[in-house]
Formats: C-alpha cells, structure tokens, sequence
C-alpha cells in the first residue's frame, strides 16, 4: 500500500444547555457531499489545533470560542483512499454569538443517542459513542 499524505483536520462537538451537539451538512460540490460532520476543517502550516478550531468555529458559524473553554475529547484516524485523516475531537460548551450557517450548510442540534440517524464520513462515525458516553 503506498503512503499516505497525513491531513490533520480539527474538530469540535458544540454542547448546547440541553446537551445537544451541532453538526453540519456538507455542501453540494465538496466531497462527501450531503453528509453530516462535526464542524472544524484542516489546520493551516504552523496553526496548533486550537487555534484551527478557533478559526474555522468563527469562519463557519460566527461564533467566538476562546482555548481554555475546548477541552480534548477523542479522536478518529481513519484511511480514505487518497490520504490519512488524522481528527481530533474537541468538545465546547461556552462559545459567544449566535451559531448561524455562514457557508450555507445545513445545521441541525441533536442528542448524542440519535447522531447515528444521520449519515455521516466514515472517521466521523467512530467518534458518536464517545458523545454518547459523555452527554447521555
């Protein structure tokens, strides 16, 4: 098997006050369109984790997180066919601002018990029994 370029992407669980978790469909013409995902995106060369986080958080849904308040949960590594995911998951439960869709994905709050009932990219599937463990 030749090797794989290793993509680091960075991602958060928001929690609301009724231990709900936002997730993101993504757009038609990105690949795994249509698709539910926690929201986060690569981490630019010479950015830390949080500070992706923190960034891709404002650029998609407008809201403000500060690094103390996202707290390391999990993590998937998983092989697509043309690079390695590597994805850790944050969890987040103070953020300042209104969540709103600002690249027009669809966004959905929902309890950790029914992440499953929407389909989502395989590294992102082994990461619900985590949530579930935590919020349920």
């Amino acid at each position: 098997m030749a090797d794989l370029k290793l993509t680091l992407v960075v991602a958060c669980a928001l929690v609301d006050a009724d231990k709900r978790v936002l997730i993101a469909q993504r757009p038609a013409g990105k690949a795994l369109a249509g698709l539910w995902e926690f929201p986060g995106g690569k981490c630019e060369p010479g950015e830390r984790p949080e500070q992706s986080l923190i960034r891709e958080l404002s650029e998609e849904l407008g809201i403000i997180v500060a690094e103390p308040c996202l707290a390391p949960l999990t993590f998937a590594s998983y092989a697509y066919e043309t690079f390695h995911l590597l994805m850790p998951l944050y969890i987040c439960r103070r953020w300042e601002g209104q969540v709103a869709s600002r690249e027009g994905q669809a966004l959905a709050w929902v309890r950790a018990n029914r992440l499953r009932d929407y389909p989502m990219p395989p590294a992102d599937i082994p990461l619900i029994p985590h949530l579930i463990d935590l919020l349920m």
